[in-house]
């Protein structure tokens, strides 16, 4: 799994341009979470949707950055979390035990 680590707000711009060529995803992550651990690894196990840049937001670091995810793309915060960007906006997000690879792989080529 090529994770890219969401540490600076500054970042969210990038994110929304970069989703312009192709799907994003935002993986909102409580290292305090036994469940959020599990879909962490079940996402890991699995074989990385092509053509997704993936997003690590350690959400216990970063509250303040995940406030602002919720904010911008307009999604309920939860935790796990994953949201699939695309054009700037979020097309498809999940939570908890339902987070899997593939539902995220069939949802980008969905949103291409």
């Amino acid at each position: 799994m090529n994770w890219i680590e969401l540490s600076d707000e500054g970042q969210l711009a990038h994110i929304k341009e970069q989703s312009t060529q192709q799907p994003v995803v935002i993986f909102k992550h409580s290292t305090r979470c036994s469940i959020s651990s599990m879909a962490k690894s079940r996402l890991e196990r699995e074989k990385q949707a092509d053509n997704v840049l993936f997003y690590y937001l350690d959400l216990i670091r970063h509250r303040p950055i995940s406030n602002k995810v919720a904010e911008d793309f307009q999604v309920h915060h939860e935790s796990p979390q994953v949201l699939l960007i695309k054009n700037g906006s979020c097309v498809y997000e999940e939570s908890h035990n339902g987070i899997t690879m593939r539902d995220i792989s069939e949802q980008a080529v969905i949103a291409k």
